[in-house]
Order: structure tokens, then sequence, then C-alpha cells
């Protein structure tokens, strides 16, 4: 078997960096590279001309590979050929990236996705353990992206952007994105902190990210397991909604704060089983994804698969 047959380029699209990674089809990370993205933000050709000019340096990296997924952070086209809403990179927006790369280099095959959705697929395709058919797939980063994997394909909707789990309305009727992104988890961090300092510990003047919220949850901190905890009971309440209308029974956490997975997980299981019926819960099982940290690049490539019978 050529290695074009089992070789593919997985491209994960940050709102800073580009993640490139060759990856075979048992899912090996056979090279890793990392893009910075900064100077292309202003440049006069546009970031999209840029793009492309990119792929086509790894191309040349990589000439064995003739497939390529590329992971979007944000909303496209249903025929998977468009960026709509990309907001780290707005200059994307509209650009017509599949035909672009099509008409720059024609002898290669190139696959767009959601991000969150291609995380889902790279769980599908490459997770270790009992993966199920159908699973609701969720993120947690620095946005709250999700989607729905069934019978083993992305989960369109009507026009090709279902399951926005991050911007369902909360509390308050704030997003979910805004209350539990990164942003909103560190607001609720930085509030617990004047509530509780003499809880905080070494929390206390310190600069807060996330990194900080795991390692001091992990040693006790009692504000950070709190900060779990109320992130936990946001989120759930989503779950249970989501599950609801979907009548699904497996749910998947990937993303870098489920790194904190541990800490949310008590709550997340007590609240969905406690405002579900026998009916969901019997079946239910939620857990974290497996890939980690090249869920995004293993994803990208995984979209290679699709409909190519591989």
């Amino acid at each position: 078997m050529n290695s074009s047959d089992t070789q593919f380029l997985g491209v994960d699209v940050g709102g800073t960096h580009l993640k490139i990674g060759l990856v075979d089809k048992e899912g090996n990370m056979l090279d890793f590279q990392k893009e910075d993205t900064t100077q292309y933000r202003e440049h006069p050709d546009g970031f999209g001309p840029n793009f492309v000019s990119i792929i086509g340096k790894y191309l040349a990296k990589y000439p064995q590979v003739e497939k390529v997924g590329i992971g979007l952070p944000g909303m496209i086209t249903k025929d998977r050929m468009t960026p709509l809403e990309i907001p780290a990179i707005p200059d994307l927006n509209n650009f017509p990236l599949k035909a672009s790369l099509q008409a720059r280099f024609p002898k290669h095959g190139f696959f767009l996705e959601n991000d969150a959705a291609a995380a889902a697929i790279g769980e599908f395709h490459y997770g270790k353990g009992d993966v199920a058919e159908n699973f609701l797939f969720i993120t947690m980063g620095t946005g709250i992206g999700s989607a729905l994997v069934l019978d083993g394909q992305v989960f369109k909707g009507s026009r090709g952007n279902a399951l926005e789990m991050g911007h369902m309305l909360s509390r308050g009727n704030a997003g979910l994105e805004t209350l539990i992104g990164r942003n909103g988890i560190l607001k609720i961090m930085d509030n617990l902190i004047g509530a509780y300092p003499e809880k905080a510990g070494e929390l206390v003047g310190k600069e807060l990210g996330t990194h900080l919220l795991v390692d001091t949850a992990k040693a006790g901190n009692e504000v950070s397991l709190m900060v779990f905890k109320e992130v936990a009971e946001i989120l759930s309440e989503a779950i249970v909604s989501t599950i609801r209308v979907l009548d699904v029974t497996d749910v998947y956490f990937g993303g870098g704060i489920s790194a904190g997975l541990e800490f949310m997980m008590p709550t997340i299981e007590y609240n969905t089983r406690k405002y579900l019926t026998p009916y969901y819960v019997k079946d239910l099982k939620l857990k974290k994804a497996t890939l980690e940290n090249n869920a995004g690049t293993l994803g990208a490539a995984a979209l290679c698969f699709m409909g190519s019978g591989l």
C-alpha cells in the first residue's frame, strides 16, 4: 500500500497558530509542526491566500501526502467548501478556501470541518477503547465547542452548523461560552478568590490561568475546587437539555479544560442523573475523550477518511 493511502496531513487552525501533523492511518503522529500565523493577519494579500501558501509549504515537505484535513474554529458551509463565521480569524469569512486549495493543488484532496466536529471524528476513528457509533462531543477550551457523531458521521443540521452548544443561552441569558469558556472560568475564579480570600491560598495575587486552576485543584485548593464545581453545574444544565433533545447516551469531553474533568465529573454525574428520567440515565455514559492534546490535529487528519472508504 502506498504511503499516500496511509499518511495524511491534519491542520488544526487556531487564532494565532496552525498545528500541523503528519498522521498515519492508525493515528500515529509521525511528525508535528506549529506555524505562527500572527504575521498574516494584517498581510496585504489577506489571511486566506497566505493560508493556502502555508499548506503548499507542507505539501512540499511531505510529498507522499495526497489528502489534507483542516479543522476550522467556527461555522462553514454545508458543502464544507467555505468558512462562514470564524471569530478568531474574520478574514477567512466567506473566503473560498477549498476552491482556492483545489485550484492551487489539483492533485490533492482537501476536507474542511468545524474544529469540534473534527475532534469528534478523530475520537471516532482514533479513540482508545470502545468508541460509540453515536455520541455527543464537547470541547472545553478558549470557547465551548460541540458536535454530534451519528452513525459515524457528523450531524450537520439543515444548513451545516448544528450543535453549537457554546451559544446556548444559560444563566441570565448569557451564552454558555461566555459563562464557562476560558474567560468565563477565569471570571468565576477571580470572583471566588475575592469572596473567599482565606481559602484561596496561593491563588491570591497570582496571574490567573487555566493551568494554574488545574494545578491548584490537584493540590486541593478549596477555591479552585469551588470553581470547577460551579463550572460543572452550569455545564451539566446544558448537557441535560442537549440529551433531552438528542436522545444520546454517550457524552465525551475534550479540550484543554478537560484536564480538570475529574473535579467536575462528580457534579456533572449528580446533576445529569438528578434531572434526567430513568429512560436517559440507565444507558448514560459520561467520559473523557482519549486523544487529549493531539485531538485537533488527529481529528483534522481523520477527516480524510470521510467518504474515502479508508
